[in-house]
C-alpha cells in the first residue's frame, strides 16, 4: 500500500494478535456444548454453522497478516471470500440461529421446524459454494471488481454464481415462513425449548412488565433436570 516498513510491521502484528481473542472464543463456544445435552433444532443447525463459517473467516485472516502473502492477496478474491466468511457467514449465521430462538417468545408462534432445517442446511451449504471458490481463484490471482477474467476462471465462477442462487434460497425461505407463523404457526407457549432462563417462564410474547411480581431463583444456573422434573409433575 505504499506504507512504510514499520508500519507495515505494527499493521502485520496487530493482525497476528487478533488470532489470540478469537482462538478464545472459537474453543469457548465449542466447549459450551462439551456434556451436553443438545437438541438439533433449527437454532442449534445454525449456531454450528456459524462457528464453522467463522472460523474459516479467522484463520484465512491469518494470510494477510502475513506481508509476504499479503502482497500477493491484497486487492484479489481472496479478500472477498474472507470478508464474506467473517461478517456474513459467521454474523448472518448467528443472527439466524438467534432469530429462530426467540422467535416464539417475541411473537408466541413457532415456525414449521421442518422447513427451518432446510433453510439451515441450504444457507450453510450455498455459503460455501458461493464463497470458497472464490479462495481459490483470489490465491491464483484474481483481480476482485472485474467483471472480466481468463477462461480458467470460469468454473469457479461460475461454482460462486450457483452458490449465490442456492444462498438466496436460504435467506428467502425464512422470511418466508416467518412470515407465515405469525398467523397460521402453533402457539408457542412460555417454554417450547424447555429452558431454565427466567424469560422462559413468563407468557409469549411477554407482558409490558415481563413479571407480575419479582421472580425468586431457588436453583442452580443449568439444572436442566428441574425442567424433566416439572414436566413430570404436570403431566
Amino acid at each position: 500500500m505504499g506504507i512504510s516498513s514499520y508500519s507495515a510491521l505494527v499493521f502485520s502484528l496487530m493482525t497476528m494478535l487478533v488470532a489470540i481473542p478469537f482462538a478464545i472464543k472459537a474453543f469457548n463456544w465449542s466447549t459450551t456444548l462439551y456434556k451436553g445435552s443438545i437438541s438439533f433444532d433449527t437454532p442449534m443447525l445454525y449456531a454450528p454453522g456459524f462457528i464453522g463459517l467463522f472460523t474459516i473467516g479467522g484463520l484465512t485472516g491469518i494470510f494477510f497478516a502475513s506481508m509476504g502473502m499479503d502482497i500477493h492477496l491484497t486487492e484479489t478474491y481472496f479478500v472477498v471470500a474472507h470478508f464474506h466468511y467473517v461478517m456474513v457467514g459467521g454474523m448472518v449465521s448467528a443472527l439466524m440461529a438467534g432469530l429462530h430462538f426467540w422467535w416464539p417468545k417475541m411473537t408466541g408462534r413457532m415456525y414449521p421446524e421442518g422447513l427451518g432445517t432446510i433453510a439451515a442446511v441450504i444457507l450453510f451449504m450455498g455459503f460455501n459454494l458461493t464463497f470458497f471458490p472464490q479462495f481459490i481463484l483470489g490465491y491464483l490471482g484474481m483481480p476482485r471488481r472485474y467483471w472480466a477474467y481468463p477462461p480458467e476462471f470460469q468454473v469457479l465462477n461460475v461454482m460462486s454464481s450457483a452458490g449465490a442462487s442456492i444462498l438466496a434460497i436460504g435467506y428467502a425461505l425464512p422470511i418466508l415462513y416467518l412470515v407465515w407463523s405469525l398467523r397460521y404457526g402453533k402457539i408457542a407457549g412460555p417454554n417450547p425449548w424447555r429452558a431454565i432462563g427466567l424469560e422462559w417462564t413468563v407468557q409469549s410474547p411477554p407482558i409490558t412488565d415481563n413479571f407480575d411480581e419479582t421472580p425468586i431463583v431457588d436453583y442452580e444456573a443449568y439444572d436442566y433436570a428441574r425442567i424433566g422434573r416439572s414436566v413430570e409433575v404436570a403431566g
